[in-house]
């Protein structure tokens, strides 16, 4: 709609609208964004860390991509993030 009717964004559709960002990155074949894999671990880890405790040293991201037998190009974000333990809810989520 309009400027005065923009909705604050949250830290989940943030990191999605960056995963599709990389993705998109990705197939147009400039999959060496350095920058843009920080930024997306960053937010991942973010939404992640609302729910679990985890180990940000050991984390590891990486977009791998592959071709099938039909000639058709597919990527996917392969993530280890080590989970310390889970964290308790407010009971007003």
């Amino acid at each position: 709609m309009g400027l005065f009717n923009r909705r604050k964004q949250t830290s989940g559709s943030v990191a999605s609208n960056r995963l599709k960002l990389v993705l998109t990155y990705d197939r147009a074949g400039t999959t060496n964004n350095q920058e843009l894999m920080r930024l997306l671990k960053r937010d991942l880890l973010k939404v992640i860390s609302e729910y679990i405790e985890i180990d940000d040293e050991e984390v590891f991201f990486d977009i791998r991509t592959s071709q099938n037998e039909s000639d058709m190009v597919t990527s996917e974000l392969v993530a280890n993030i080590p989970i310390k333990g889970i964290k308790k809810l407010p009971k007003n989520r």
